[in-house]
């Protein structure tokens, strides 16, 4: 399968039934504002663009809503206890971004959108939902052109030089050339 554009990508996540599966049941839910994001859509365009057959493993299952009624971490974990009772052996990680402003030392977000166009790199920000017809949703700020040219850039939040060494941490560290042959990485400064 080619994966060039929001409607290959929509499509490669309808053909995958666990990830329908995960999609399913944070829908049920109905949590403000969620989405499904981060590595769960960058890692499978990036495995179907490779033709892998295998899904490449995930440290995590990112869940993000936007509830600024309930901003105690008590309640992420309430989520994530209840999520691993409809899809047990996931390791979901749930967070409020209505909270997540404190945490990162950052000027207060004002959606979960909001929050995912100002993670690390363009090819993580991205999300996916079930809107309430069950069709696929999905949410890029930085569009999709470098995830799907294997590009990896910070996203105008991370170019910055307050915050470069962030990106600059994460992509090392991710080291994703590692897993997915010809991902390019910009705008790390060498040393």
């Amino acid at each position: 399968m080619v994966i060039n554009n929001e409607e290959d990508i929509i499509k490669a996540i309808e053909k995958d039934e666990w990830m329908m599966d995960l999609l399913r049941a944070v829908k049920t839910l109905n949590l403000p504002d969620w989405w499904i994001c981060a590595g769960f859509v960058r890692s499978k365009i990036w495995d179907v663009i490779h033709n892998f057959s295998t899904r490449t493993p995930l440290p995590d299952i990112d869940v993000i809503y936007f509830d600024s009624k309930k901003v105690d971490e008590l309640e992420e974990k309430k989520i994530e206890k209840k999520l691993s009772s409809l899809v047990p052996n996931i390791p979901w990680s749930v967070k409020n971004q209505a909270r997540m402003h404190m945490i990162n030392n950052v000027s207060p977000y004002s959606s979960s959108v909001d929050s995912i166009s100002k993670f690390p790199e363009t090819v993580t920000s991205l999300g996916v939902k079930l809107d309430e017809k069950d069709d696929i949703k999905l949410i890029a700020p930085w569009g999709l052109n470098d995830v799907v040219n294997l590009e990896v850039r910070p996203t105008p939040y991370f170019a910055t030089k307050e915050r470069i060494h962030i990106y600059e941490k994460r992509v090392t560290e991710k080291n994703w050339s590692s897993i997915w042959d010809g991902v390019k990485v910009y705008g790390v400064i060498s040393n």
